[in-house]
């Protein structure tokens, strides 16, 4: 029993012990637009961003430590055109450039550079270069530029199957305009984040509807005075 509740104990460390943390917080969990600022060490590094989520706002997804569900709240799943709501490692950069120079892992977009959207592939919610007998993915590499620059966020790492894939930080299509799951924002707001962004900072995404503000900074004290969360 003691040893369990130090494994616990341990874990929670670990989950909660980032340097560097991006914060998302919308009105509610049917918001489809959110502020967003970015923290280092509990001081706020950057001016608020406007960001776009799902079109159908926020579901709960899978992330590094689960937050305290209220009855009736709605879970992220595959295609429900939902951004996840929790705490997430962002893992990689991708782009592109063939190498850019950032302190994160960095994938390069080939056109030959897939995600996995298929639940019952053993590659569900993979980046993976494609071998050609996928039968659902999206391209990295997209006519629209979308993916120009991206972040990984890494939601549902152990692949649930049917509760979410690829799911990133990108560009947006416009102003206010949703996505079917990610975070968008413009170019230059996204590049900032990206150059910031670095690994050894064991970086975040918090993203959250405001009525879970109170749980976060009960988690990570240094947001208590963020003004997202007031």
């Amino acid at each position: 029993m003691i040893k369990s509740f130090l494994n616990l104990l341990c874990i929670s460390t670990l989950v909660f012990s980032s340097e560097q943390i991006v914060l998302v917080v919308s009105d509610d969990f049917n918001a489809s637009t959110a502020q967003l600022a970015c923290y280092e060490n509990g001081k706020q590094v950057f001016q608020t961003i406007a960001v776009n989520l799902g079109k159908n706002g926020l579901g709960w997804g899978i992330g590094e430590g689960e937050l305290s569900h209220k009855k009736g709240d709605v879970l992220k799943y595959e295609g429900d055109k939902k951004a996840p709501s929790g705490i997430f490692k962002l893992s990689a950069i991708f782009g592109y450039e063939k190498s850019l120079k950032v302190d994160m892992p960095y994938k390069y977009a080939s056109k030959n550079l897939i995600c996995v959207d298929d639940s019952n592939s053993k590659d569900y919610n993979k980046i993976i270069v494609a071998q050609g007998d996928e039968k659902s993915f999206e391209h990295m590499k997209r006519k629209d530029r979308l993916y120009k620059y991206g972040i990984v966020v890494a939601h549902n790492k152990n692949a649930m199957k049917k509760r979410g894939s690829c799911i990133f930080m990108h560009i947006q299509r416009g102003e206010g305009i949703p996505t079917v799951g990610c975070t968008s924002m413009s170019e230059n707001n996204l590049k900032k984040i990206i150059y910031w962004l670095d690994k050894d900072k064991e970086p975040i995404l918090i993203q959250i509807p405001k009525s879970a503000g109170e749980a976060i900074k009960k988690r990570f004290p240094e947001l208590t005075n963020s003004r997202l969360l007031l």
